[in-house]
């Protein structure tokens, strides 16, 4: 079976294989710059900043256009991808020179002593917190409440008025589709 060609049903916005033109950047940004530049911006929390990042996202998309295959991902999810690893460029091209961002400079203090890349660090952070917001409310105040605040389950139970298994379910399955969140965003949990 050969590559699929044309647009996929229900997708009319949205290039069915690549970005082989003009025609098909201009939909693909369409269909997914609005969401690359609010996942941008929750990184850098410049919107000028953010606007370049996208820019130059789908500017990288073009240029590799030959080695997208729909195959292994959908259009969206090998956006992010390139948005994620554009955005960890930009952020240490600013460590650089810190003169052109106080982003970077606040966490790199906060990651004083610490041996990880700064930029590292942001990027984890805000692709957890990405992935988390796709989750339902339960699962996302299960997961929240158990891991990241480490509360004991029978405490987060009693104040949500719930069975002690019931967190526990959320937890489990709340941490299958936070897994599931990060693969359509091409990150490895």
């Amino acid at each position: 079976m050969g590559r699929r060609h044309g647009r996929r049903a229900g997708t009319a916005d949205e290039p069915a294989d690549g970005l082989h033109g003009e025609a098909d950047v201009a939909r693909a940004y369409a269909a997914h710059g609005a969401e690359l530049h609010r996942f941008v911006l929750r990184g850098l929390g410049d919107p000028v900043a953010a606007q370049d990042v996208v820019q130059e996202t789908f500017l990288r998309a073009w240029r590799a256009a030959d080695r997208y295959d729909p195959g292994l991902a959908s259009l969206r999810v090998w956006l992010f991808a390139i948005a994620r690893n554009t955005l960890l460029d930009h952020v240490r091209a600013a460590g650089a020179r810190p003169w052109q961002g106080a982003l970077v400079a606040e966490v790199t203090d906060d990651a004083a002593g610490a041996a990880e890349d700064p930029g590292e660090r942001l990027l984890r952070g805000w692709v957890v917190e990405e992935a988390l917001r796709r989750l339902t409310p339960e699962h996302r105040t299960a997961i929240v409440e158990t891991y990241l605040r480490d509360r004991p389950p029978a405490e987060v139970a009693a104040e949500l008025g719930v069975p002690v298994g019931t967190v526990r379910s959320r937890v489990f399955y709340g941490l299958k589709a936070l897994r599931v969140a990060m693969d359509e965003m091409g990150v490895e949990p």
